[in-house]
């Protein structure tokens, strides 16, 4: 266990709070332990998961801490989840179907087939991937992939393709499934908005924390997330339909449909020969994210409950087991139906709740402070919010239906951060006031208010080491209190900044597979992006790029836009210059940033025309800031 030597302990209202947690409930029930045990088979030897340059991207021992008693720096519910979840090793789901747990934030399944095996989710990196393959063959033999299948679109599980099929795989022809829509948005997810997710990723994982009693314990949905290399196979067999079957290497599989669930293309499997059901993660053990904090389109709760339903009827009176992509099994017919039907419930209570007081002219905030889950819901350990939780979900319900204003005029045109910052500090005696009275309700335990008062003394002087002191010994106080994990690591990470500083973006989302699996519109629309629109308002340039069997695609920046279209007809521009070349040579030239006259010169494109138009037109594109402030202005 490493500490961060700048952390300071629980308040004591924090540690009674955390007390009163043990008493709230039911700890004495140990069934989610004897599932996540059973089946196990090994671990490996080896701790440390490295890089081809032995640099470590993923640690199965870092969390061996959890299995001492919760200390008052944690919320005794978070602290059984992670160690529940931190559980690393290969299990035995049923005879035929094996996980490979606590490898990554995701889990991968390998199904035994006539030949080889099917690999359900490949993680995030390639290395872990390649490690968790290795321990299903050192116990089950060295079995070869004959298939690949990625359950939904998150890169947590295709990341890790490359280190179990390689490119001569595929060609081979092992095939890769995935649902209908998987690669437009598991791409456009990474690039479009990529490096401010993974910015804020870094907080919601906790990635910088140190692993501890007073850092990083967990995530909820897994530990954290590795930092290997991240890769991308396109799919080769699409999924389209509800009750599509296919046979791969002798496993017959039925497909359900869920777009629009936990992500915005994904799907449930059964296998009726083994009785068992994946869930993807559509039900795991705990509530998940409607808008995770990191930042995503925000998810339908009346579609993923009408979806789980679905999932009860069609394949409930055929299943023995459900499974997913994160967490541990559920054995048992009755079992696994509950389970199902819980996790209905509570996506449709949030959801139905929420409009209800919408409609009584509640705002998100205040339907998030009222928002309570049934007793018997409250009562069940997975629908727990340690990833997702009741309050942001219910703001998401909100945004989903009514956006980002509550209807009160005063939060129309409000001053931005720093600007509303000054004046609230200036109204409310200046920054030794707000702080003499903000450590009075620190000692009181008021820890919200610490973080939400001190805040505008931070944004209007971020100089201020008093201020910044006080805000992250607030923040620390509740993330200990957090039952939430990605709360916790949010709150931890802010007070890890405001002491330190920027500690950086570990993952990069942009990964060269993701961009080369870009359509080029796609390509186009990534570019449109980066535009400097400000210092671009007096730009007029057109490119026409003559693209070999594909045809003419006009690019023009004009109006701080940059947009593309199709062929010559009357929405086209008139080129300023004319480039013929194929699509390998665009992607270099515009991805790679190898310089058209190059091009030219090495005989890989012809340009008729101003070729410095092309150079000025790119001149126009910034770069994103993957280390962008947070918790400072």
């Amino acid at each position: 266990m490493t500490r961060n030597p700048d952390s300071k302990p629980a308040q004591q209202s924090v540690v009674d709070g955390n007390s009163a947690i043990l008493r709230r409930f039911p700890f004495d029930d140990t069934r989610d332990f004897d599932d996540a045990r059973r089946g196990f088979m090994g671990t490996a030897a080896e701790t440390v998961i490295r890089d081809a340059g032995g640099r470590a991207v993923w640690d199965l021992g870092a969390y061996g801490f959890l299995t001492g008693d919760c200390p008052g720096t944690a919320n005794p519910s978070l602290w059984r989840q992670s160690r529940l979840s931190a559980g690393h090793g290969l299990f035995e789901v049923v005879e035929g179907i094996y996980q490979i747990r606590g490898f990554d934030l995701s889990n991968m399944t390998v199904v035994e087939g006539e030949q080889g095996v099917l690999v359900i989710d490949t993680l995030l990196s390639a290395e872990t991937a390649a490690a968790a393959l290795a321990l299903y063959r050192e116990h089950r033999g060295d079995r070869p992939v004959t298939g690949v299948l990625y359950t939904h679109s998150h890169v947590d599980h295709f990341g890790g393709v490359r280190g179990v099929v390689s490119d001569e795989d595929i060609e081979r022809g092992v095939p890769v499934i995935a649902p209908r829509g998987f690669l437009a948005h598991a791409v456009s997810e990474n690039v479009y908005a990529g490096t401010a997710m993974a910015r804020r990723a870094a907080y919601m994982y906790g990635a910088a924390l140190p692993k501890g009693e007073r850092g990083q314990i967990g995530a909820g949905l897994g530990q954290t997330t590795s930092t290997g290399s991240a890769g991308l196979v396109p799919p080769t067999l699409e999924v389209t339909r509800t009750g599509q079957s296919e046979t791969v290497d002798g496993i017959r599989m039925v497909f359900q449909m869920t777009p629009g669930t936990e992500a915005p293309a994904e799907l449930n499997i059964h296998f009726p020969d083994h009785a068992a059901l994946c869930m993807a993660e559509n039900a795991t053990h705990n509530l998940h994210n409607l808008l995770t904090l990191r930042g995503a389109e925000v998810r339908d709760p009346r579609e993923w409950a009408r979806y789980l339903t679905e999932a009860v009827d069609l394949f409930g009176d055929s299943t023995d087991v459900a499974f997913a992509s994160h967490h541990w099994p559920v054995w048992g017919r009755e079992r696994a139906i509950e389970f199902l039907t819980e996790q209905r419930d509570v996506y449709a209570y949030l959801h139905d709740q929420t409009l209800r007081m919408l409609n009584r002219g509640h705002t998100p905030l205040e339907i998030a402070e009222a928002m309570e889950l049934p007793p018997a819901l409250e009562r069940a350990w997975h629908t727990h919010g340690y990833y997702g939780s009741v309050s942001h979900n219910t703001k998401a319900v909100y945004q989903r239906y009514m956006g980002w204003f509550d209807g009160n005029p005063a939060h129309l045109w409000e001053h931005p951060p720093v600007g509303s910052a000054e004046r609230y500090v200036e109204f409310m005696g200046g920054a030794d006031e707000v702080l003499r009275r903000a450590r009075e309700s620190f000692a009181a335990g008021d820890f919200r208010w610490v973080v939400q008062v001190v805040n505008h003394v931070v944004f209007a002087d971020p100089d201020n080491t008093e201020a910044r002191d006080l805000q992250a010994d607030a923040l620390e106080q509740l993330g200990y209190g957090s039952e939430n994990g990605t709360w916790r690591n949010f709150y931890l990470t802010g007070a890890l900044e405001l002491r330190h500083g920027p500690v950086g973006t570990p993952t990069t989302t942009a990964a060269p597979d993701l961009l080369r699996a870009l359509t080029l519109d796609q390509l186009f629309d990534a570019l449109a992006i980066r535009v400097d629109g400000p210092r671009s308002w007096d730009a007029d340039i057109c490119v026409r790029w003559n693209v070999k069997d594909q045809g003419p695609v006009g690019m023009r920046l004009r109006n701080g836009v940059l947009t593309h279209v199709t062929g010559t007809g009357p929405a086209a521009c008139e080129p300023d210059v004319e480039v013929m070349l194929d699509e390998d040579a665009l992607r270099a030239l515009l991805l790679g940033g190898t310089p058209l006259a190059d091009l030219v010169e090495q005989g890989r494109a012809k340009a008729e025309g101003d070729l410095a138009k092309v150079d000025e037109l790119l001149g126009h594109l910034g770069e994103p800031d993957p280390d962008f402030a947070i918790v400072m202005p």
